[in-house]
């Protein structure tokens, strides 16, 4: 019989620090799953998606569907589809285009408007800061200026 030996020891290698691109989209993910359990809380029927939309369409005013559908990043399949749902919710209308009679523009409604104003801007905002609540001003301002250092970067790319 062999007398048993100790196994080798292995120098350990550090784990690998995750990559920028996986950072961002982890980010982005939990961000998104904050938002939507914000939303749950107050038993707002809204989704991250849905969010984007009712945002933009605050920020963008009157716009067609599919101005709007660039600025959130979906096809038009998928725009029609939430703006169905936000219709019927009664946070947006489509209304004819004053100048083209086969054009629709997409503007929220009142109730969207206060939708936004009262409570999806609330949520994310509440998400937002809790998000960055372990920085201090001066790193949650370095901490934006990189990342729209980045985007402004991959924007601008050959």
């Amino acid at each position: 019989m062999k007398p048993a030996h100790p196994p080798e020891s292995v120098p350990s290698q550090p784990s690998p620090q995750p990559t920028l691109g996986w950072l961002l989209a982890t980010v982005r993910a939990e961000l998104v799953r904050a938002i939507e359990a914000e939303f749950a809380d107050k038993n707002v029927d809204l989704s991250f998606t849905q969010y984007l939309i009712l945002k933009k369409s605050h920020e963008l005013g009157s716009v067609s569907a599919t101005e709007l559908a660039r600025a959130v990043e979906l096809d038009g399949g998928a725009m029609t589809r939430q703006l169905d749902h936000l219709e019927r919710k009664g946070y947006l209308r489509r209304t004819p285009h004053a100048q083209d009679r086969r054009a629709l523009r997409i503007e929220l409604t009142e109730a969207g408007h206060t939708m936004w104003r009262d409570t999806a801007y609330v949520c994310s905002d509440r998400v937002m800061t809790a998000a960055q609540r372990s920085l201090n001003a001066t790193e949650r301002a370095q901490l934006h200026d990189y990342l729209e250092r980045v985007l402004n970067t991959l924007r601008d790319k050959p």
